[in-house]
């Protein structure tokens, strides 16, 4: 394959992984190519992530897409790998390499790891050869594992003998230069499984096919993962973008507001200043409107995977509390209960905030299985007056009633009394009104909006604040 097909296939790939490529950038990183070539590596990977990134937050992406179109050698390892004939010889190896943090040999112990340890199927001459192109050239059934790598290694369990290396060409380090002897190896550690993890998934790329292992193996950006898929790290991850993004968002909702004062041309006015410029209205003047900060009502589901996507909305949105006149927060699950003061005890300590609401609030009588007619028809009891003429109202969740009446009369009368409605839907629409899902009816009612990503959350708050 060529260089400049490389180039394009690993722009392609990048654009699938949510990060914006456009034209120009795509003909620096041709003309980087062109002076800087393919032997070093290194010097070619931060050219490349220099002209093609524009944002934070996309290096990881990037490096793990770099190492499939851009490998040392195909079918070879990127470095020289020493031969592991055991396990305990690797692992030998491994403490030393740990120890003295040695990058390249790290690299190479775990070329070796994947190697020896890390093979399954059966593989024919046509799994071994091939440009590593987007065919797929092996068999279905034939890899590198890298979770079966670090099962034989068991790099983790190498700490203890790792931290006393450390100590033998350290001696006399006091209690802080033990803690950070030990915040040093484990970050060594998180490293050496890194390029495991990428060692692997770059041997597979060439046996299966390069657009194919990033599209599947890559994991996408932190603001592209799917709220209902999302593992816990990742979801920490995301509520520690909260505060970034609320400020990001704040400055867009306040230039709106801001356009939003700009009222019709004052005829009378416009006419009377025009005289001084001999009736030509040259500096037309505008009726200065005073529009008052809205109320916003957040109704959110916090039962099953739905938690995720309900718990990082709330903490936005009471981020972005400045923007509004009033915020109320409710959850629900069975039940509806106002959670208000629980978000905002909750912003000190995110990670705890749904489990804080769903032991101390009453969502439920039993179960946590989600009852939207019950909840929608318990809000409109309970707090009849949460919801005026000036107030905007955001629906959290999948929609999926799991059988129960899904109770219209109770979002009919809301969506009368409201200003504005809106629903957030984390599922695709692909899936809205299939087996228990009630979302095709609501959104007869309501607007219902596909939420199922930071990304478009963000976009949605931008266009839907009033």
């Amino acid at each position: 394959m060529s260089t400049g097909a490389r180039l394009v296939e690993f722009v392609g790939a990048l654009r699938e992984r949510g990060i914006g490529v456009g034209p120009g950038e795509t003909v620096d990183a041709a003309a980087a190519v062109d002076v800087l070539g393919l032997a070093d590596r290194g010097q070619l990977r931060e050219a490349l992530a220099a002209t093609v990134l524009r944002r934070s937050g996309q290096r990881a992406v990037f490096d793990a897409v770099f190492d499939l179109y851009f490998p040392a050698a195909v079918g070879r390892s990127e470095a020289a790998s020493p031969p592991a004939s055991t396990v305990e010889e690797l692992r030998e190896d491994l403490v030393r390499a740990l120890a003295e943090g040695d990058e390249e040999a790290l690299r190479a112990l775990a070329a070796s790891g994947v190697d020896a340890f890390g093979r399954y199927g059966s593989f024919g001459e046509a799994g071994q050869g091939g440009d590593g192109g987007s065919g797929g050239g092996g068999r279905g059934l034939s890899g590198w594992s890298a979770h079966q790598t670090l099962s034989a290694v068991r790099p983790d369990a190498l700490l203890a003998r790792v931290l006393a290396a450390m100590r033998q060409s350290s001696p006399g380090a006091g209690a802080l230069g033990a803690a950070l002897a030990e915040g040093e190896a484990r970050a060594r550690l998180a490293t050496f499984r890194e390029q495991v993890q990428a060692e692997a998934r770059r041997r597979t790329a060439e046996l299966r096919g390069r657009d194919r292992i990033a599209r599947h193996a890559v994991p996408p950006q932190l603001d592209l993962v799917s709220f209902t898929s999302a593992t816990r790290e990742q979801l920490a991850q995301l509520r520690r973008t909260v505060r970034p993004l609320s400020r990001k968002l704040a400055t867009r909702l306040a230039a709106r507001r801001r356009r939003a004062g700009r009222g019709q041309i004052d005829l009378r006015r416009t006419v009377r200043r025009s005289l001084a410029t001999g009736g030509v209205p040259l500096r037309p003047v505008l009726r200065r409107r005073r529009p008052g900060r809205p109320e916003l009502v957040l109704l959110c589901d916090l039962s099953g995977s739905v938690a995720g996507f309900a718990q990082f909305t709330l903490l936005l949105m009471r981020a972005l509390g400045d923007q509004f006149s009033k915020v109320r927060s409710f959850a629900f699950v069975g039940l509806t209960d106002e959670v208000t003061e629980l978000v905002a005890a909750g912003e000190a300590e995110p990670d705890e905030l749904a489990t804080r609401i769903l032991r101390t609030a009453r969502l439920t009588r039993w179960g946590m299985s989600s009852d939207y007619g019950e909840s929608l028809g318990t809000f409109i009891e309970g707090w009849p007056d949460a919801v005026g003429p000036r107030t905007s109202v955001l629906i959290l969740g999948d929609a999926r009633t799991n059988g129960a009446d899904p109770n219209l009369a109770a979002l009919r009368r809301i969506a009368e009394r409201a200003r504005h409605v809106h629903w957030l839907n984390p599922e695709p629409e692909a899936l809205w009104g299939t087996g228990d899902s009630a979302a095709l009816r609501y959104a007869r009612i309501v607007p219902m909006h596909e939420c199922r990503n930071a990304r478009q959350l963000a976009q949605l708050v931008a266009e839907l604040a009033p």
